[in-house]
């Protein structure tokens, strides 16, 4: 396809210029909601001062936003199937907008929490949206990997620039500008799509809407992030929690089954799933997001209540890991003409657990320099070796009329990996501190984590391993 042809259900490009300006949003887009991810982090100990969280209620700045975002993002990809990815997009990102505004004026918590909970919903539209556009511009070859470099490099940059964006505003302009500094982002981000985005044709509808599978999926995967992150508050044995889960696990298990007998247009097609790209690498992805968002979480902990850093010190100390991972995005795009995307998977998998054990060395009277430095420089560059890859094997072999739908299924993966992996092991860490505050007790904590980390890395490169195809598969038509 040349730049000129138009994708079937896709965009409709108007050469390079076109092409290039679709992929500047996609990217602002995605440093949009990488950025979101974790700005808030380094400023919650700021947040509670000012709006009187109590410390469970505090992880719920977090927790809220994981909800809608995890719960909605398959019914996010959908809907931007059937009704144009850039209608959705753009309506996503006048959400996140008008959310991010209200939380930055909260006066209560039940302000911000209500605000970040919105953030979610527009999030898991504009998300899906945005890769289904780039997916369906460049359908193939070296354009292909180059924009998958750029978008994973975006990605992984705005997560680790989020906490020293996050920093700086907390400590020099206030919290409220963790949520302020969306707008001006967001607005950027709707400029370029206005500009840049060709109205593309949706998907040819195939039948009445997928209701009682879009309630079912939605309740389902709301109630299991709900359940995970309650873990905090309620044991993983108490009867609050497995009845929490159990509810989960049959509304999940009552979706598929209606996905498998509707007559409607499914909300998604279980035969996705015999596509080995396309299993493996959201099986790859769900352990990889289980990782990343506790490493962030746990590292900023570290530096700020082990090392005595400030919220802005601590920002900067994080950005060698987006250094890292832009090599590391770099060294995937120069990699992806020449070695399959399995063995990238692999090599990047085997390079982040190796920095996360490193990161499981972490002491009480450990430094920045001996502790933190070189295994952030390692876990980001693993960390870019993979996410292009792993977004890149979970399209290539979807039609265009699925973009949408197997890009919010990825997202969906690692938002929901990402609320296992930081509930299941930010629960382990605290256990293991026995309740104490020590910088003894808390760095243990926080090595014992990562160090879980760098086994789920190890499990997602045994994946990528076996499940996924040795070779490359063609883009379907």
């Amino acid at each position: 396809m040349t730049n000129t042809e138009s994708a079937p259900d896709g965009p409709r490009l108007a050469g390079n210029t076109r092409s290039g300006l679709t992929l500047a949003s996609v990217a602002v887009v995605q440093f949009l909601v990488s950025v979101d991810l974790t700005i808030v982090n380094v400023g919650l100990p700021r947040i509670a001062e000012g709006l009187g969280f109590d410390g469970v209620g505090l992880t719920w700045v977090v927790h809220a936003y994981a909800l809608t975002f995890g719960g909605l993002l398959l019914l996010g990809g959908k809907i931007a199937d059937r009704y144009g990815h850039k209608r959705v997009l753009t309506l996503g990102l006048t959400v996140f907008a008008l959310a991010s505004l209200a939380g930055g004026f909260a006066t209560e918590p039940g302000h911000l929490i209500a605000a970040r909970a919105v953030q979610g919903v527009g999030a898991a539209a504009l998300a899906p949206a945005a890769l289904a556009l780039l997916t369906a511009t460049f359908p193939s070859g070296a354009p292909r990997v180059k924009a998958f470099g750029i978008w994973s490099a975006m990605n992984a940059a705005g997560g680790a620039l989020g906490v020293l964006i996050g920093g700086l505003l907390t400590e020099y302009a206030g919290w409220q500008w963790v949520m302020f500094v969306n707008v001006p982002m967001a607005g950027c981000a709707l400029a370029l799509t206005w500009r840049g985005v060709s109205v593309d044709r949706p998907a040819a509808r195939r039948g009445r809407p997928d209701v009682p599978g879009a309630v079912l999926a939605t309740a389902g995967m709301t109630l299991l992030v709900f359940g995970i992150v309650r873990t905090e508050r309620y044991s993983w044995t108490s009867t609050t929690t497995l009845a929490t889960l159990l509810i989960a696990v049959v509304l999940l298990a009552a979706f598929l089954h209606v996905e498998r007998t509707t007559s409607r247009d499914p909300l998604i097609r279980l035969g996705l799933f015999t596509n080995r790209s396309v299993a493996g690498a959201n099986a790859y992805n769900l352990l990889l997001g289980a990782a990343m968002a506790s490493a962030f979480y746990f590292v900023s902990l570290y530096l700020q209540r082990v090392l005595g850093s400030g919220p802005a010190l601590a920002g900067v100390q994080c950005l060698p890991f987006a250094i890292g991972v832009i090599v590391g995005s770099v060294l995937a795009v120069k990699l992806g003409l020449r070695v399959p995307r399995r063995t990238l998977l692999v090599i990047g998998g085997v390079v982040t657990a190796a920095g996360f054990a490193w990161f499981g060395t972490l002491s009480a009277d450990g430094s920045f320099l001996a502790d933190v430095l070189g295994a952030s420089l390692v876990t980001s560059v693993g960390f870019g070796l993979c996410l292009g890859p792993v977004v890149s094997t979970a399209t290539v072999g979807v039609a265009p009329h699925e973009a949408g739908t197997a890009s919010g299924l990825l997202s969906s993966t690692r938002q929901i990996g990402a609320s296992l992996g930081l509930a299941a092991l930010g629960t382990t860490a605290h256990d293991h501190t026995g309740g104490s505050t020590t910088a003894e007790a808390l760095a243990g904590g926080y090595a014992l984590g990562m160090t879980i980390c760098a086994v789920l890395l190890l499990g997602a490169a045994f994946v990528a391993l076996t499940v996924l195809p040795r070779t490359d598969p063609k883009p379907a038509t």
